[in-house]
């Protein structure tokens, strides 16, 4: 009786997991908050279309024919791309219980500062409509400030680039590369996340309670709905549409990101930011975009390319292993030989 009901248990189990799993799925192709929902999609396809016409006065079939290009879209890195997606939407989920959440966040934080700060009293008559504005433009730019540093860091700690060097290996950019990340790189992010964005909702909540509100369009943040809607997919691409150097100083270009994933060593660790340009002019990792050949994509180095889904998750464990050990190798020298 007990082996059955067990055997029950797992069997719903499994079944909500595989729900779940669907639903994922189904929210990464719908829903105005993540990167390749069909919506944005269409609209960088329509981005694109301009820009071809415009540059090189081609037609929409001839458009359309680079744009949906089956080496590119059906080739052996798309694929492992979308395989990737598709099993890390299962292992998130399996995670997901374990994992820190931006409410819980906002909550301690708010909690935290009403014992530990004089109550605040604002007086807001006729201004209420500012509070959403500076919510919201403040959420934005810590949420991009921290991604470009963490992305920086993941850059330069080979324990962290032994990960992120999955989502550089790709030899052909399409929009779904950018969920091409190993779990734990996944798992970073989202903890940077959950800090940043409980952070500021915890803060904004404790100084101005009910008025706090998100600017936002379909549950997205209204700033990165419109990052997105204008052609933000395009960064993962081999459309090379460029803003002209005097924009890029400020917002990076989907051209420029594409330079950020060259094998060309001059391009290694530049323009790591993901909207805003600034943060880069200040780390020294920003740079132009010229017209050029077309670039060559990937990463070269004495490790093999991540050619299947096994490679994609155990060397980069195995490469970020064999940096710890480095690392206390030379603590370990450095202690005995002190």
């Amino acid at each position: 009786m007990l082996m059955e009901q067990l055997l029950l248990d797992t069997l719903i189990w499994l079944q909500e997991l595989f729900w779940g799993w669907l639903a994922g799925l189904q929210t990464l192709l719908l829903a105005a908050n993540k990167r390749v929902s069909v919506g944005y999609l269409v609209s960088a396809t329509l981005v694109a279309l301009l820009w071809f016409s415009w540059r090189h006065n081609w037609s929409v079939h001839d458009t359309l024919k680079q744009l949906y290009s089956r080496q590119i879209w059906w080739s052996r890195s798309a694929r492992l791309d979308y395989m990737l997606v598709v099993v890390n939407q299962a292992i998130m989920l399996l995670l997901k219980p374990f994992l820190l959440g931006k409410l819980l966040v906002a909550t301690a934080i708010y909690y935290a500062m009403a014992d530990w700060l004089v109550p605040v009293a604002w007086s807001w008559s006729g201004l209420e409509w500012l509070v959403p504005v500076i919510y919201t433009l403040v959420l934005f730019l810590l949420d991009d400030a921290s991604r470009y540093w963490l992305h920086h860091l993941m850059h330069r700690w080979p324990v962290l680039w032994a990960f992120h060097r999955l989502h550089h290996s790709a030899k052909t950019l399409t929009p779904f590369t950018v969920l091409r990340t190993h779990p734990v790189e996944a798992v970073l992010f989202g903890l940077r996340g959950a800090l940043v964005q409980g952070l500021v909702t915890g803060a904004f909540v404790y100084l101005f309670g009910s008025k706090v509100s998100l600017l936002g369009v379909l549950g997205a943040n209204g700033l990165v709905f419109m990052f997105n809607l204008l052609g933000a997919n395009l960064r993962h691409s081999h459309v090379p549409l460029s803003y002209g150097s005097r924009v890029e100083k400020w917002l990076l270009s989907p051209a420029q990101h594409q330079l950020h994933h060259s094998q060309d060593r001059a391009h290694y660790d530049k323009n790591l930011g993901v909207v805003l340009a600034i943060w880069d002019r200040l780390g020294g990792t920003w740079l132009a975009y010229q017209p050029q050949t077309p670039l060559q994509f990937g990463v070269c180095d004495e490790y093999d390319q991540h050619d299947n889904l096994w490679q994609a998750y155990w060397q980069p464990l195995q490469q970020s292993g064999q940096a710890v050990k480095r690392v206390i190798q030379r603590w370990v020298s450095a202690r005995q030989s002190g």
